[in-house]
């Protein structure tokens, strides 16, 4: 009688076929990667068309578009016409009036009715009117909330120093003259000839600060138009397309004013670190910054916070003067996409522009009232085709494929 023996896998033969499985796992990581991040740009595209629809849907209700730089002053009587010690002085974005078309009522209703709670805890006296704070205040509750609908989901920022965070960022066009103020006075008590002119001559974007914007002001057309803008929010990491930076005392940078920015957006470039292109240079990074980063306040009006242009090309650096507002500033879109950001058109298309869109003369100075040469009012966008996209009524139209 022969006896059998059951002969197992020896150490050998197990090294070899746990070889093969890592192999294969490294092979297949980079595309379950790719694939991922190919779900989470079709749903940050859905964000972006959901917010599109309910443009729309505003405009049908309101005759108008939702306007970014919106709310109370204090004193201003509520729907029970009380008055209050306390309002957001016209400085909430656009994405506040959209809450309730996207579903999100209840969240409307806390803004739109005073009330008493805090984010502590605590009771707010007097009571937070309707309309709410400013949107710096973080015991506001609402202004903390983050709404999903409004971040992509490529992008990693949460919490603080932030309060709620949003992605999506209402484009103002082809200039940075006054976008904080538009027609108003500084004190925003009142519109005055002087501020009204300015705003006319520079404020040539989808959106007009602090003003009504109607779709029939885009005589370029809705589909030639954008509308909005994607934008990364900061991560603390002194990346230049997130945060402002400023000159150090006694440097050999140049200064960064409202009027250099204004005259030439790529003043900031000499602040960038050489050896890491996509982060200023760690002598000018300002460690108060900290606290207010690209896309920290979706209820924030500011175009640091929730505002865009077509100046210079995505994912280029944010220019500016610091200051605490972010009032104003280069404000660039960008994303963590590879190779560009999304868009929205004013017809409520989505479409991803890449980096290398045809942006025109970076250095060139912005339109506005004073302007001369390409810099007076109505001139045709610097920033080529890029900048004809930021505007409304300019007569640029684009005949090309934008969508890659």
């Amino acid at each position: 009688m022969k006896s059998s023996q059951n002969r197992g896998f020896t150490l050998v033969e197990l090294l070899v076929v746990i070889a093969i499985i890592g192999i294969l796992v490294g092979l297949l990581l980079p595309a379950v990667q790719a694939a991922r991040e190919a779900a989470r740009r079709m749903s940050c595209s859905n964000n972006f068309k959901q917010i599109g629809l309910a443009i729309h849907n505003y405009h049908s209700a309101y005759k108008q578009v939702p306007t970014h730089g919106t709310g109370t002053q204090p004193g201003t009587p509520d729907q029970y016409f009380r008055t209050s010690a306390l309002g957001n002085r016209y400085r909430l974005s656009m994405l506040v009036p959209t809450l309730p078309f996207i579903e999100q009522q209840g969240l409307w209703d806390q803004i739109s009715n005073p009330s008493q709670q805090r984010t502590d805890g605590g009771i707010q006296s007097p009571p937070w009117p309707s309309m709410g704070s400013t949107p710096d205040q973080i015991q506001y509750i609402p202004w903390t909330t983050e709404i999903p609908g409004y971040r992509c989901p490529s992008d990693p920022g949460f919490g603080l120093p932030a309060l709620g965070r949003t992605n999506y960022a209402a484009c103002v066009g082809d200039s940075c003259w006054r976008v904080y103020f538009g027609p108003w006075n500084a004190q925003r008590t009142q519109q005055t000839a002087g501020a009204s002119n300015q705003a006319r001559a520079a404020h040539r974007g989808f959106f007009k600060p602090i003003d009504k914007t109607r779709f029939r002001d885009c005589l370029d057309g809705l589909s030639n138009t954008i509308a909005m803008g994607e934008i990364m929010t900061d991560l603390g990491d002194n990346d230049n397309r997130t945060i402002t930076t400023e000159s150090a005392p006694n440097s050999s940078a140049p200064g960064v004013s409202l009027a250099s920015i204004r005259d030439n957006p790529t003043v900031c470039k000499p602040l960038i670190n050489p050896e890491r292109p996509r982060f200023w240079d760690p002598q000018y990074y300002m460690q108060s910054r900290k606290l207010f980063g690209r896309g920290y306040r979706w209820a924030d009006h500011g175009p640091l916070f929730s505002g865009c242009m077509t100046i210079l090309s995505p994912n280029s650096e944010v220019c500016g003067p610091y200051n605490t507002l972010g009032t104003t500033l280069i404000a660039t879109m960008s994303s963590r996409h590879q190779g560009g950001c999304h868009v929205l058109m004013g017809d409520g298309a989505v479409i991803f522009i890449s980096d290398s869109i045809e942006a025109g003369t970076s250095s060139a100075g912005n339109v506005w009232l004073n302007g001369t040469g390409a810099q007076a009012p109505g001139s045709a966008s610097p920033y080529g085709v890029w900048g004809a996209l930021g505007t409304r009524a300019s007569g640029e139209t684009i005949d090309e494929q934008l969508n890659q």
